[in-house]
C-alpha cells in the first residue's frame, strides 16, 4: 500500500486509512475551512497529515516564505546581459583560444563581441548591459550567480533539469516539492501557480507533481500564446447554482468517490480528483477578486508597464505574481516564452525581449520592496542555459549549458553581490561553479527545508528534488 511520509510527523499514514477515517466529515469540514471556523484547526482532518496544502513548519528557521520565478525560456545570453567580458570586444572575430565543449547544438565560429555596451550600476558597481537599464537600477537588491551550469545542451532536457532536477526522467517540479514541504499559506488558493507556461520542451512536466500527490501540481493559468489579460482560472464563478446547492452536489460526488476508494484501495488519480473538487469549491471565494486588477492604482499599473503595449503583457504577469504571492500562494512562476533562443538575429530579438521584460521586472522588485514583501519573498530570474561567446552565423549564439547567469533577490540572499566567475570570454564557469542541483538545495535552504530530508518514497526508494546531489551555496546567504 502506498504510504506517505510527512517531514513533520513520525507515523506513516496510508491514504486508505486517512480517507476511511475522514470520509464522514469530508464535505462539512471543507465548508468549515471555507468559513474559517477555528474548530477545524484542531481537528484530525484539518491537520497537515490530512490536508495536503495546510501550512507545515519548516525544518529550521526560514529566511523566505515564498518564491516568484521569472523564467526566460530559450536561454538569455550571459555575455550580452550581466556577465561583462571586455576581451570579447578586443578579440572580436578571432578564434576561441581554447577547446570548445564536446557537445554543442551546431557549429559555431569565431568570437562575437556583444552589440551592447555595459556600465556599472548602484553602490555595488554591478556591470549590466544596455539591455536591462531598469533592472540595472535595482542591482543593489540583487544577487547575481555568474557561474551557473547545467548538464544538458538541449532545450527539453535543460528545462526539465531546471524545473525538476532531472533531465532524463519525469520528476516533480521545484514548486511541487516546495508546496509538499511547506503547504500553502492560503487554503482557498493552490500552493503552486504558473502563469502562461510553455507547452513545449517538457510542457506540463515542468510544473507537474509526477509521483507526488496531485494537490502539489502547478495550476496553470493561461498558456504560451495567450495574452496574459485573457489568462484566467476557468469556470471559477458559477452564477447559476447557489453555493449551498453546489456544496450538496460536491458532497454527493465525494461520497461516491470515497465509496469507490473503499472498493478499489489507493487510487492516486481519484484521490487527487477528490482533493481538487474541494479546492475548486474554496477558490470561488478568493480567486475572482485576486484575478481582478481593476483596483490597482494608476501608479502601480504604470510601475509594471501596463501603460505600454510593449511591456503590458509581461507586466500583467508580474503584477499577478505579486498579488498571488501577497495572498499566500507559495510558488508562482511567470514565463517569457519561448523568445530567448537567438541562433540568429541576436541584436534584434534580444533587444525586443529585454524591452518586454526589463521594466516589469524592475517594477516587481520595487513593489515587493515597498510593501515589505521582498525580505521574505525569493525572486529568481533566469533561463535553462546561456549562450556561446562564439558566433553562430553572423549574428547569433548557440546554446551553452557550461556557463550562464541567474540572479536572485530578497528572501535571505546577499544583495549587491556577484558570485562565481566564468573564463575571460564567458564560455565556461571556472570559479565557484553552481549546478542546478546546488541552486535547488539553496532555494530549499532559504525556505527552511533541508534538501536531504525533504523526501518522498516512491517505487521502493526515497526521492528528493536534488536526487543524490546538491550543495548549499553558502556564499550567497545573507
Amino acid at each position: 500500500m502506498n504510504q506517505h511520509w510527512n517531514p513533520h510527523f513520525d507515523r506513516l499514514l496510508s491514504r486508505r486509512e486517512l480517507l476511511k477515517a475522514s470520509s464522514a466529515g469530508f464535505g462539512s469540514l471543507a465548508l468549515a475551512g471555507l468559513l474559517g471556523e477555528a474548530a477545524r484547526a484542531g481537528s484530525v482532518i484539518g491537520s497537515a497529515a490530512a490536508d495536503p496544502l495546510a501550512p507545515k513548519p519548516p525544518h529550521f528557521e526560514a529566511r523566505a516564505k515564498r518564491v516568484i520565478f521569472l523564467f526566460m525560456h530559450g536561454g538569455p545570453s550571459q555575455v550580452d546581459t550581466f556577465d561583462y567580458k571586455p576581451l570579447l570586444k578586443r578579440d572580436h572575430g578571432k578564434p576561441l583560444p581554447f577547446e570548445r565543449p564536446k557537445v554543442v547544438s551546431s557549429e559555431t565560429f569565431n568570437l562575437l563581441n556583444s552589440p551592447w555596451e555595459f556600465k556599472q550600476y548602484g553602490q555595488s558597481g554591478m556591470w549590466v548591459s544596455d539591455l536591462f537599464p531598469e533592472v540595472g537600477r535595482m542591482v543593489d537588491d540583487i544577487c547575481f550567480i555568474k557561474s551557473m551550469r547545467g548538464s544538458n545542451s538541449r532545450h527539453g532536457g535543460a528545462l526539465l533539469e531546471l524545473h525538476t532536477g532531472s533531465d532524463t526522467f519525469v520528476r516533480p517540479a521545484m514548486g511541487s516539492w516546495i508546496t509538499y514541504g511547506l503547504g500553502s499559506e492560503n487554503q482557498n488558493m493552490p500552493g503552486f501557480i504558473t502563469i502562461c507556461p510553455t507547452q513545449s520542451h517538457g510542457g506540463a512536466n515542468n510544473y507537474g507533481s509526477a509521483f507526488l500527490p496531485a494537490p502539489y501540481a502547478g495550476t496553470a493559468i493561461g498558456a504560451v500564446g495567450i495574452p496574459s489579460r485573457e489568462a484566467k482560472i476557468p469556470f471559477i464563478v458559477n452564477d447559476e447554482t447557489p453555493r449551498d446547492v453546489q456544496r450538496m452536489e460536491i458532497d454527493y460526488v465525494q461520497e461516491l468517490n470515497l465509496a469507490q476508494l473503499e472498493r478499489t484501495g489507493p487510487d492516486r488519480a481519484l484521490e487527487g480528483r477528490i482533493e481538487s473538487f474541494e479546492l475548486a469549491f474554496r477558490m470561488q471565494t478568493e480567486a475572482p477578486e485576486l484575478q481582478d486588477i481593476s483596483g490597482e492604482s494608476p501608479a502601480t499599473r504604470k510601475l509594471y508597464g501596463l501603460d505600454d503595449p510593449v511591456t503590458e503583457d509581461f507586466g500583467r504577469q508580474c503584477l499577478m505574481a505579486r498579488r498571488f504571492s501577497e495572498r499566500g500562494v507559495r510558488f508562482v512562476q511567470v514565463s517569457h516564452s519561448y523568445k530567448w533562443d537567438q541562433h540568429s538575429r541576436l541584436r534584434r530579438d534580444h533587444s525586443q525581449n529585454a524591452r518586454e521584460v526589463d521594466r516589469p521586472i524592475a517594477g516587481l522588485l520595487q513593489d515587493l520592496k515597498a510593501r515589505g514583501l521582498l525580505k521574505d519573498t525569493l525572486v529568481l530570474w533566469g533561463g535553462e542555459f546561456g549562450r556561446t561567446p562564439t558566433a553562430q552565423g553572423s549574428d547569433g549564439r548557440d546554446h551553452n549549458p557550461e556557463a550562464f547567469t541567474m540572479w536572485l533577490a530578497g528572501g535571505g540572499v546577499k544583495a549587491g553581490l556577484a558570485y562565481g566567475e566564468t573564463d575571460d570570454y564567458g564560455y565556461y564557469s571556472v570559479v565557484d561553479k553552481v549546478h542546478f542541483h546546488d541552486l535547488h538545495a539553496t532555494i530549499l535552504h532559504l525556505l527552511g527545508l533541508d534538501h536531504t530530508r525533504l523526501t518522498y518514497r516512491y517505487a521502493g526508494r526515497d526521492f528528493r528534488l536534488t536526487d543524490v546531489h546538491g550543495e548549499i551555496v553558502r556564499g550567497i546567504l545573507a
